[in-house]
């Protein structure tokens, strides 16, 4: 396992938001026929997988790239719910839940070791 460091967290953070405004600048490129959104979405999902990989030289992938899906998960839904409008019904909130709280177990149980 490799040795987590703060700077590995702060790049995942920064991975994890850049996903967000990619796929964020995704809905707002209406299937690529708005510029400025579609140009966006391709920047911030180049930038997050730069900063991912950034992220995996201090953290093993497997809990990186858990963490990374799972709150892009939690925070795409809410984004949706929030700028977008969207319903979110209370069983997909439901799984989001153990989505995260599979994330978590594999987070702790990778320390474990």
């Amino acid at each position: 396992m490799k040795t987590e460091s703060g700077l590995g967290w702060l790049f995942l953070a920064l991975a994890i938001a850049l996903e967000l405004s990619g796929t964020v600048s995704m809905k707002m490129s209406e299937g690529f026929t708005r510029l400025w959104p579609s140009v966006c979405m391709f920047l911030f999902y180049g930038a997050s997988f730069t900063f991912l990989n950034y992220a995996l030289h201090y953290m093993d992938m497997s809990v990186a790239y858990a963490i990374w899906s799972g709150i892009g998960i939690v925070l795409i839904s809410l984004a949706g719910v929030l700028l977008f409008g969207e319903r979110l019904p209370s069983a997909s909130v439901m799984w989001i839940i153990v989505i995260v709280i599979g994330v978590v177990g594999l987070n702790l149980s990778s320390r474990v070791h």
